[in-house]
């Protein structure tokens, strides 16, 4: 199972459809030693930011962020070997053979991060969504109240020849850090983006109030936030309480060190000067560190014991440990020569010596991962 990532893919949205994914069996081995065909790899599409967890570790097994970046998350068995493998000069047809080992089976947590150079915050209903549709080829559900968006939309941005990936983040309130509507579930797209324009809504009562309030949630979510590079934009200014506002806005702002834009997402009012200056602060940030590694690789932990032994009753044992569990799946129980073979394997990883030791007797039941054996010396 291979998790790979498409450009064209921009949300997990498929996977609330589908959450089992199998894979194929291999074909058998035909005749004169022929061997079978092996099982097809199953490719499981995935967008740019996805991160990859263990579901049951929380472990990071990936971090898929560039096209065609890919991870092995489970591996399907060997292939069982047939009775010519285990011919011998005395036994030159055996009548046994192996079973195919069976794959790995894995829940896993995928979270989906936003790549994108420009982020757009504020609080909501302050209008980056209409600006999202203004500047770029993005179609995001538009209406004149809060948490129109409630998933963060991308759009790209063209101008002369070039081209700038944008990020519409859901509207942020107070305790988003916390969470509080839905909070970390936007703020985690934010720490993806290399600059931010910080759109204000001119209809505001207290403009100056939600940039203070937005820039705090950004610092307590994650202290770098707080220092990325942001554009300062006051919209609106088709409305007459907003360019009554601008004024005292702009004076607050530059106070700070600040100098705001004020632009009018609605009537396109000074958009292509917000979006030359998006230009300009990502062409004076330092280039992004290349990433070397583009295929995560993942070990899967060694197992500490071989093999152990419980007693779950009387006369009743169980035999845990994966190499034994595996050669027990791989048996042909049918066959008499394929059971000696396992009574073998017993023999050789000391299994049958440490159930002696544990205290088995003749006609005790035996587990041994899905198989119930009765125990016979």
């Amino acid at each position: 199972m291979i998790l790979r990532v498409n450009p064209k893919i921009n949300t997990l949205i498929a996977f609330t459809r589908q959450i089992h994914f199998k894979g194929s069996p291999g074909a058998r081995g035909g005749t004169s030693t022929k061997t079978g065909r092996s099982a097809r790899d199953v490719i499981i599409e995935v967008p740019a930011g996805t991160i990859v967890r263990d579901a049951d570790t929380d472990e990071i097994l990936a971090d898929l962020v560039r096209p065609g970046d890919s991870v092995i998350v489970a591996k399907g068995g060997r292939g069982g070997r047939g009775n010519a493998r285990f011919a011998t000069s005395n036994a030159q047809a055996p009548r046994y053979a192996e079973k195919g080992e069976p794959g790995e089976e894995r829940w896993l947590n995928l979270e989906l991060r936003l790549i994108a150079d420009v982020g757009i915050v504020g609080v909501p209903n302050a209008g980056k969504s209409t600006l999202l549709s203004v500047i770029s080829n993005a179609k995001p559900k538009i209406a004149n109240y809060p948490f129109t968006t409630l998933e963060p939309q991308l759009g790209v941005v063209l101008y002369d020849n070039r081209d700038l990936v944008v990020a519409d983040i859901p509207g942020l309130v107070e305790g988003a850090h916390l969470g509080v509507g839905l909070g970390h579930a936007f703020l985690r797209h934010v720490t993806r983006t290399r600059a931010l324009v910080h759109l204000l809504d001119g209809a505001s009562e207290d403009p100056i109030a939600d940039f203070n309030q937005i820039n705090v949630e950004l610092s307590l979510y994650d202290e770098r936030l707080g220092t990325r590079p942001q554009i300062v934009v006051f919209n609106k200014m088709d409305l007459p309480e907003a360019q009554e506002r601008w004024p005292q806005v702009q004076k607050a702002l530059r106070k700070r060190g600040i100098e705001p834009m004020a632009i009018s997402a609605a009537t396109r009012q000074d958009v292509t000067k917000l979006i030359q200056q998006m230009f300009t602060v990502i062409d004076e940030l330092p280039p992004e560190p290349e990433i070397i590694e583009t295929m995560p690789l993942y070990e899967l932990p060694q197992e500490e014991l071989p093999f152990e032994i419980e007693r779950i009753g009387s006369g009743t044992y169980r035999v845990l440990g994966k190499r034994i569990e595996r050669a027990a799946k791989m048996t042909y129980w049918d066959y008499d020569e394929a059971v000696l073979r396992f009574q073998r394997t017993l023999d050789v990883l000391g299994i049958t010596a440490a159930l002696r030791e544990a205290g088995v007797q003749e006609g005790d039941t035996v587990y041994i991962g899905d198989h119930e054996l009765e125990w016979s010396d």
